[in-house]
């Protein structure tokens, strides 16, 4: 019914027929309002509840936009194109573009996203450190400039609109979404609203401008935790001095949009407040933007399962301007046609919330450049972008405990000992809201680890061992760095009303390092403060990492001194999970209060790093075929070299007393790391060698290897977006895949992301990256790349995946 409504209402305007019969709204020349005014005479009543609902693109088709005239898509958290490339994000984005602009008026749909900290859906973004971790920097200078690079990925992906920032004021730390807050105090989100600077630019149709977000209007990081913060214990005075100020000062920035809160407020839900909504924020505050809900929220305001006309009412009447129902599109359409067809909401509503929609859209300048930007394409992971969060990271940095100054760590000397299960794992660094809602732990995005950071720190000037759970260590290290803390989670999944202390998995591994009697390092990876004064005394040092996102070399800058950890805590650090709600101020002793944070000069204290008598040592280890080979060892200390220690992926396999062993047991065309210790009469060993990996047999390519190698572009004037797909079709695994092929026309690769890719003369080379190095049987890899091209962009003749010619689809 409502398509048979629409069009025949439609149809006697219908679109423009040449560039010569443009309509007043579509005149760039005329002032916006003027163009919103001329609009809204045109509209329906079927066109205007479309501009006012948003559906989540799993659920609606462009087709279905242009049926439904619906104004907005969105992508929850994970949801996006089958191939998490930038150039299928915009293709998607266009595809849904083109459906809205299919109805007979041609207004433009807007695509909302959270990318909150980095376009974080989109792999090969940046990843940023989460908003905790900014509030540690006090530095609003530089949450700007992260809206800047934001915005820029955001743009070259294809989206308009992002649900940031979040300028909630977290007050209690067993909430979920602690790590989305600033901090525990109203003048930190307030000043780090430039990020809403960063993100719009100067103007909202200049380059790379895209819609920022102040949520959640107003009081979650309330006082309970959960979904619902429980807001009815907070009074009008405390409401209006901690959880308002922020939201002022978005409002001040020229926010273009506010999204209300799951919360309630003198029991009744915030997305049904007319109070809080039009007179508070549209009135008091003077916000002349849009209003959008969370994610299905009206259904919650009548406290039942089941949407109804009624909370549709309810929402609309309060305020509401564009409502997020990402399943129930339709049903949201016919009770809010029907709603106003019975005089329950006055078509003054109704006509205020597509005025502030439509102004939004005009000064974006979707009606004039409705289409994917995908110049921008090529600021996605770029090294500036990743350079801005690597020095996001090491200011996050808040040091907690340094006693005898065993930080910072000399880059020389020794051995460091590395463990604890967010060492080398870059979902667990980077949190929730990263490439999936809840987010997911391992090698979920391409980034740097920690453990990768401190391997680069120190170079060839220190040994480096790494064992995730702590076994190995001895004596003989200089420091052992435990990299511990929460995986990830985000709202609800995350919500402790229990116990916020260490897991069994990094308890047991700090005590393993404790018994070998070295200092201990603590880097703790969490969204939040944790429970850990029990454990604090058998620390030698703490450092709050927050949750760093994708530059883990950040937390290794801190560490070793080429900067000085400057962090200070966001929020009150509890003495144990029962002071919670602790906050400043409020009378309770904390382990370390807010603001808490120290710091050292950048010369290493520990030079003097301790040795182990009579210590020999290995130095680079050749194979061939399968026969190991490596320099004999020099006995240092007098009590005789009695042989060697040999280690196949971190396991010892052998001991030999010659400096070669014959490897056995091992699988054709598999990957291996081997490394060797020198071991000496009292049984004193060295420190390894650097690992060598040896793929063994036939080199990399399987018996009867086979592929199959999908290729698409999509070209603009100077430059392309390509996009692979190498499927591995044979029998056994690629440990290491190479694919190569050549362009004739002088195409120049000038980025890639999901793998690495260069170009040597006309030669394009993409390999596996180092969180996805190995193809199994069957397995499918995709990665995109940019480039420029002259006039023509022919497709490559062929593809050779390790030297064996694929098949094309």
């Amino acid at each position: 019914m409502c398509a048979v409504t629409t069009v025949t209402a439609l149809a006697a305007f219908g679109p423009p027929a040449a560039a010569a019969a443009v309509l007043p709204y579509q005149d760039p020349a005329l002032p916006v309002a003027q163009r919103v005014t001329d609009l809204l005479a045109r509209m329906t009543l079927d066109d205007k509840i479309g501009q006012m609902t948003q559906a989540e693109r799993a659920v609606i088709t462009p087709a279905q936009l242009t049926q439904y005239r619906v104004g907005s898509v969105l992508s929850g958290g994970g949801s996006g194109p089958a191939q998490n490339t930038p150039a299928a994000w915009a293709d998607m984005y266009d595809s849904y573009q083109r459906g809205a602009l299919a109805a007979p008026l041609q207004i433009p749909m807007i695509y909302g996203i959270d990318a909150v900290h980095g376009n974080n859906n989109v792999l090969g973004s940046t990843i940023f450190p989460h908003n905790i971790g900014l509030g540690a920097t006090r530095d609003p200078g530089l949450a700007e400039r992260i809206g800047r690079a934001t915005a820029e990925e955001v743009t070259g992906a294809g989206q308009d609109w992002t649900f940031a920032p979040c300028v909630c004021v977290a007050r209690n730390d067993r909430w979920g979404r602690t790590y989305e807050s600033f901090g525990e105090k109203p003048e930190i989100a307030t000043a780090m609203t430039t990020v809403i600077d960063g993100l719009q630019g100067t103007a909202l149709n200049g380059p790379a401008s895209v819609l920022a977000t102040a949520k959640h209007y107003i009081g979650d990081g309330g006082t309970t935790g959960g979904t619902d913060q429980g807001n009815t214990q907070l009074t009008e005075a405390e409401l209006r001095a901690v959880h308002l100020p922020p939201f002022a000062a978005a409002v001040d920035r020229g926010v273009g949009s506010v999204m209300i809160s799951f919360s309630s407020w003198n029991g009744t839900k915030l997305h049904g407040s007319k109070y809080l909504i039009t007179d508070l924020l549209k009135g008091e505050l003077g916000f002349t933007g849009f209003t959008v809900s969370d994610w299905a929220a009206i259904d919650q305001i009548d406290g039942r399962v089941g949407f109804t006309q009624a909370e549709v009412v309810a929402s609309i009447n309060a305020g509401l301007d564009m409502i997020m129902v990402p399943n129930d599109w339709q049903l949201f359409l016919g009770y809010l046609r029907a709603a106003v067809q019975a005089g329950e909401i006055p078509m003054t509503r109704i006509d205020d919330a597509n005025r502030r929609i439509l102004t939004k859209k005009f000064e974006l300048g979707l009606f004039e450049k409705p289409y994917a930007d995908r110049t921008y394409a090529s600021t996605i992971g770029s090294a500036a972008h990743r350079a801005l969060a690597r020095e996001a990271v090491r200011e996050s940095q808040v040091l907690l405990k340094n006693a005898g100054g065993v930080l910072p760590l000399a880059k020389s000397g020794g051995k460091i000992f590395v463990a604890g299960k967010s060492a080398d794992d870059l979902g667990n660094q980077a949190g929730g809201w990263t490439t999936t809602w809840q987010g997911a732990s391992g090698s979920t995005y391409p980034g740097t680890s920690i453990l990768q950071g401190i391997r680069s720190a120190v170079g060839s000037g220190a040994t480096v061992t790494y064992q995730r759970d702590g076994t190995g260590i001895d004596s003989s290290y200089r420091a052992a760095v435990a990299v511990v803390g929460e995986t990830p989670y985000a709202e609800g999944e995350g919500d402790r009303p229990g116990s916020l202390s260490l897991d069994a998995t990094d308890l047991a591994t700090l005590s393993r390092l404790r018994a070998a009697g070295v200092p201990v390092i603590v880097v703790l990876v969490s969204g939040r403060p944790l429970d850990i004064a029990a454990e604090l005394p058998n620390w030698n040092a703490l450092v709050a990492a927050w949750l760093p996102g994708s530059e883990g070399a950040g937390v290794a800058d801190v560490l070793f001194g080429d900067y000085a950890p400057t962090g200070k805590l966001p929020v009150t650090w509890m003495q144990s999970a029962s002071q919670q709600p602790i906050n400043d101020g409020d009378g309770k002793t904390p382990l370390f209060p807010y603001g808490f944070g120290l710091s050292y000069t950048s010369t290493p204290a520990d030079t003097a790093a301790p040795s182990v008598p009579g210590t020999p040592a290995a130095t680079a280890v050749t194979a061939t075929g399968l026969s190991l080979s490596w320099p004999a060892a020099t006995d240092t200390g007098g009590s005789g070299l009695a042989g060697y220690d040999v280690y196949r992926d971190g396991t010892l396999i052998g001991s030999p007393t010659a400096a070669s062993y014959a490897v056995t047991g091992l699988t054709a065309a598999t990957r291996y790391e081997f490394t060797v210790a020198a071991r000496d009469a009292a049984g004193n060993r060295s420190a390894r060698s650097a690992a060598l990996a040896v793929t063994t047999a036939a080199g990399e390519t399987p018996p009867g290897g086979s592929c199959r190698v999908a290729y698409s572009t999509s070209d603009w004037s100077a430059g392309f977006t390509g996009s692979v797909s190498v499927t591995n079709t044979g029998t056994a695994a690629i440990a290491a895949w190479n694919l190569q092929w050549s362009y004739t026309a002088g195409q120049l690769v000038t980025q890639g992301w999901s793998a690495r890719v260069s170009q040597t003369g006309t030669v394009v080379t993409a390999t596996g990256e180092s969180w996805s190095p190995s193809l199994a049987p069957g397995a499918t890899v995709t990665f995109g790349f940019n480039a420029n091209r002259g006039a023509t962009n022919p497709r490559p003749a062929s593809f050779t995946l390790n030297g064996t010619t694929c098949t094309v689809a």
